[in-house]
C-alpha cells in the first residue's frame, strides 16, 4: 500500500507507536546492568524488577482500554505517556533500588499506550481494512526494536547508563506532544456512553475448560512465551557473565545491544517477508511446530556457546522461531470457538501470554543464579513441550491457512 493512500491519522499514530517502542527498547540492554552495577542488585532482584512492569501492565491494561472507551482515546493516551516520561526520569535519577521498582511499576500501570493506540486504529479504519491497519503495528514494533537496543548500548557505553534513560524519557515526551497536537479524538459522546452498555460474548471460563483444543492452544501460548520472558530478564546479565566475559563495560554494553538488534532485525524480516511465503506451503499447526523447533534451537545455542559471534546465531534462530510460531498460533485460537466468541478468546490468549511473561521473568533470576545457562535450557525445554503438545492435538485443529500479514508502510 502506498503512503499516499493511508489515512494521515494512521500514519501519525504509527509514528507515535514507533517513538514509544524506540524509547522502550533503548533501555532494554541498559536497565539490568544499571541495576547490577549501580545498586548491586542480585540476578533474582533484577528479574523481579523486570517482572514488576509486566505484572502492573497485566493488572492495569484492561482497565486502561475500558477507560479510553468511556473518556476518549486522546486523554488516556496523554496520561499514560506522561506516566512513561516520569518513570524513565525516575530511573535515571533513582537514589535507591526501591525507586527502580516504583518507576517500573508506574510505567506498567500507565503503559496502556499500545492498547489505546490499537483501539484508535480500529476507530479510524473501515472494518474491511482493520486487520491490515492493525498489522502495521507489528512492523513498527520491529522497526523500534531494530534501532533501540543498539542505540541504547552505544549511548550507555559512551555517556553512562543515565543517558539512554533520559533520551527514552525525551522520546516519550515527544510522543505526548505528537498526540496532543496531531491527533483528534475519535469517539463521540454517544459512542462513549454506548461503551458502557456493550455485552460480552458467551465464552466463559467453564466453557473454555471444556474445550480441549482451546485449552491446548492456551497451554502452548503460555509455554511458547516462556523463553521470551526468560531472555528478557537475563540476557544482559548473561551477555556480561558469559558472552562478553572479560571485556570492558563499554564493549559489553555495545555488544549486548547489537545482539538484541539481531533479534529485532530477524523478527522484522520474518513478519514482513518470510512468514507469508511459508504460509502458502504449510498449515498453521505445522508453522507452530516449525517455529517452536527453531526457537528451541536458538535457546540451546545460547546455552552452549560462549562467543558473541556464535550467540548471534542464537538470536537468529530464536527470532525466526518466535515470528513464525506466534501469528498462526493466535489465529488457531480463534478457530477453536464460534464467531461470536473470537474477541473473548483473543482476550484469553493475551492473558495467557501476559501470565507467562510475569512468571518467566519472575523466576528467571533464580534460574540464572543457579547457572547463567539454566534459563536457556529451561526455555529450550518449554519450546520442546510446545512441539509435543501441538503434534498431539494437530488432528483436532481446524486446518486453515495463515492469513498473510500486511506489507510494511513505506
Amino acid at each position: 500500500m502506498k503512503t499516499a493512500t493511508i489515512d494521515k491519522r494512521l500514519l501519525t499514530i504509527l509514528l507515535v507507536v514507533f517513538v514509544q517502542m524506540l524509547g522502550a527498547s533503548l533501555i532494554l540492554p541498559v536497565l539490568p546492568l544499571y541495576a547490577q552495577r549501580e545498586f548491586q542488585m542480585s540476578a533474582e532482584m533484577i528479574a523481579l524488577l523486570t517482572s514488576s512492569f509486566f505484572a502492573a501492565q497485566f493488572l492495569a491494561g484492561p482497565y486502561i482500554g475500558r477507560i479510553s472507551d468511556h473518556y476518549g482515546r486522546i486523554p488516556v493516551l496523554i496520561v499514560s505517556q506522561i506516566g512513561t516520561v516520569i518513570s524513565f526520569v525516575i530511573l535515571a535519577f533513582a537514589p535507591s533500588f526501591s525507586w527502580l521498582f516504583f518507576a517500573r511499576t508506574l510505567d506498567g500501570i500507565t503503559g496502556g499506550n499500545i492498547i489505546v493506540a490499537q483501539a484508535y486504529i480500529t476507530d479510524i479504519t473501515p472494518r474491511e481494512k482493520r486487520a491490515e491497519s492493525l498489522g502495521y503495528i507489528y512492523g513498527v514494533f520491529g522497526l523500534g526494536f531494530l534501532f533501540g537496543p543498539a542505540l541504547g548500548g552505544v549511548l550507555a557505553a559512551a555517556y553512562g547508563p543515565s543517558t539512554p534513560l533520559l533520551i527514552a524519557a525525551a522520546a516519550a515526551a515527544i510522543v505526548v506532544l505528537l498526540t496532543w497536537y496531531a491527533l483528534d479524538e475519535t469517539l463521540t459522546a454517544e459512542e462513549r456512553n454506548n461503551a458502557r452498555a456493550r455485552r460480552a460474548g458467551s465464552l466463559t471460563v467453564t466453557s473454555a475448560l471444556r474445550n480441549l483444543p482451546l485449552m491446548t492452544i492456551l497451554f502452548v501460548a503460555f509455554f511458547g512465551q516462556f523463553p521470551l520472558g526468560l531472555l528478557q530478564a537475563t540476557f544482559a546479565l548473561y551477555g556480561e557473565a558469559v558472552l562478553f566475559q572479560g571485556e570492558s563495560k563499554a564493549a559489553t554494553d555495545i555488544g549486548i545491544g547489537l545482539l538484541l538488534t539481531v533479534v529485532g532485525a530477524s523478527q522484522l524480516f520474518t513478519q514482513a517477508y518470510l512468514l507469508r511465503r511459508l504460509a502458502r506451503r504449510f498449515s498453521e499447526a505445522q508453522l507452530v511446530v516449525m517455529g517452536s523447533v527453531l526457537r528451541m534451537i536458538g535457546m540451546a545455542i545460547y546455552a552452549v556457546v560462549a562467543s558473541p559471534w556464535l550467540g548471534a546465531f542464537g538470536s537468529l534462530f530464536f527470532a525466526f522461531g518466535y515470528g513464525i510460531a506466534h501469528p498462526p498460533l493466535q489465529s488457531i485460537s480463534t478457530s477453536c470457538v464460534g464467531e461470536q466468541d473470537r474477541g473473548g478468546v483473543l482476550g484469553m490468549f493475551q492473558s495467557s501470554i501476559n501470565l507467562s511473561t510475569i512468571v518467566s521473568t519472575a523466576i528467571a533470576g533464580v534460574l540464572f543464579a543457579h547457572a547463567p545457562q539454566t534459563p536457556y535450557w529451561v526455555g529450550a525445554a518449554a519450546s520442546l513441550a510446545v512441539v509435543f503438545a501441538v503434534i498431539g492435538v494437530m488432528s483436532k485443529i481446524p486446518g486453515q491457512p495463515v492469513q498473510e500479514g500486511p506489507p510494511l508502510p513505506r
